[in-house]
């Protein structure tokens, strides 16, 4: 659903503590097909509903002209858009998962991730939720502005999309891969600044706070994206094939390209 609205967003009853994202990045200077990725064209990041009024203003006099909101429908009800729903901002939500307990390991009832857990979880979304995927390109391949796309924690499912669309740009895997484990030292910064989210939704699926926390697995986190681009080459001679067969276009991917090339 695409929304271009300034007037002011419902909030949650129970509104969460506003803070500065703590792993916000602009894409710009990573080596694309034709040139390095321009500053200003695509921002990834940490939840948005949760920044200050500061850091909203700031976003839009820097040029932010849409946002995708890649969480799932619970999590948008407990913060819904925050003050950059009142901002002039086209607002586009794309749940690339309808629970955020479907990421969660079903096997080990210790609720004890992996990296190669959670490259396998990156797998099985660019899969099943191919078309959202696409949508979200067409949303960057056409937004007059600077896009920004989050989930909570700006890792999982803002990963996959950063993923695809650096591979629609043709950027190495190496180049998406380092850019993915930049969230790594951010991790408990992103802890402590979705607690007062995730916590209502852990509980929801009978896991506490301190349990979740002792879940996420220690070591680099490049593993989990080498598992995403590893196992797409594999199984489709294409990374980006799942997504074709859900409606990537060429001209979509040619828009994109032109669009990011640096001057």
């Amino acid at each position: 659903m695409t929304i271009i609205d300034s007037a002011p967003a419902s909030r949650a009853l129970s509104a969460p503590e506003l803070s500065a994202p703590v792993n916000m990045r602009d894409l710009g200077g990573i080596p694309i097909a034709g040139g390095v990725l321009r500053e200003g064209f695509a921002i990834r990041t940490d939840d948005l509903a949760l920044v200050t009024d500061e850091v909203a203003d700031e976003l839009v006099e820097r040029g932010l002209s849409a946002i995708i909101d890649l969480r799932s429908n619970a999590e948008v009800a407990i913060t819904g858009r925050g003050p950059l729903g009142e901002r002039p901002v086209a607002y586009h939500h794309i749940a690339l998962m309808a629970n955020v307990g479907d990421s969660m390991p079903t096997v080990n009832r210790d609720w004890r991730f992996t990296h190669e857990s959670m490259g396998e979880s990156y797998v099985a979304m660019a899969e099943t939720a191919a078309s959202g995927l696409v949508t979200a390109l067409n949303v960057i391949a056409h937004a007059p502005g600077t896009t920004a796309f989050h989930c909570a924690a700006g890792r999982d499912r803002t990963g996959v999309l950063a993923a695809v669309l650096l591979l629609a740009l043709g950027a190495s895997d190496d180049d998406i891969v380092a850019d993915y484990a930049r969230t790594g030292p951010n991790m408990p910064g992103i802890m402590h600044r979705t607690r007062g989210l995730m916590g209502p939704l852990m509980i929801r699926l009978g896991v506490d706070e301190e349990t979740m926390r002792r879940s996420l697995p220690d070591g680099p986190m490049d593993v989990s994206m080498r598992i995403l681009l590893a196992t797409l080459r594999d199984r489709y001679g294409d990374p980006l094939g799942p997504l074709r067969a859900a409606g990537l276009s060429g001209d979509t991917v040619a828009r994109l390209r032109a669009r990011a090339v640096s001057p």
